[in-house]
């Protein structure tokens, strides 16, 4: 009975999604020390989604521009997570030449889903990377809201002001008589 209690819980574990290295959500892509990271490249898939975005990682922080990958990361990418309002851009060439493609934000957890060209994939083909993020801009705060007598006070326009009355001054070209 004992030596059959690992092997179930290996089985458990197994069947639980999420468990053996699932792809993190992109919102979710930040640094220990609290920054926003641009994208992660993992050296990972499987066929089954709860396996990938596993093995080794390249962090992007935004506005890493590589068009030479380091060599142990050409050609060996094959899961991908963008942060959120990030872009990133990819060649399959190294220094930013051949086909290019660009992910939005999101998690891409096979690459061989995602066509390159008529017969080949983005999995183990990527050779050059840019990232950006938008800048985070200054944070709108909500006004208060209105209480009920200011409201009152502000669609209170109160009656028409009297026309300004003309002069000779004002418009030389009228005529005293049409004054």
């Amino acid at each position: 009975m004992f030596p059959l209690c690992p092997l179930l819980l290996t089985l458990a574990l197994a069947a639980v999604p999420g468990v053996l290295g699932a792809c993190p959500a992109s919102a979710d892509l930040t640094n220990a020390n609290g920054t926003r990271t641009c994208a992660k490249l993992y050296d990972k898939s499987d066929p089954y989604y709860e396996n990938c975005c596993a093995g080794a990682v390249l962090s992007l922080e935004s506005g890493a521009d590589l068009p030479y990958l380091p060599s142990d990361w050409t050609n060996v990418i094959s899961s991908v997570v963008v942060g959120q309002r990030c872009e990133l851009t990819v060649w399959s060439r190294r220094g930013k030449e051949g086909k290019s493609r660009k992910f939005s934000a999101g998690s891409y957890p096979r690459l061989e889903e995602y066509r390159r060209g008529l017969f080949g994939d983005w999995s183990n083909a990527i050779s050059s990377v840019y990232c950006r993020c938008p800048p985070a801009g200054p944070t709108t705060q909500t006004p208060e809201p209105l209480t009920q007598t200011e409201r009152l006070r502000s669609s209170f326009r109160g009656p028409p002001s009297p026309p300004c009355p003309l002069s000779q001054a004002h418009a030389p070209w009228i005529s005293k008589t049409q004054l």
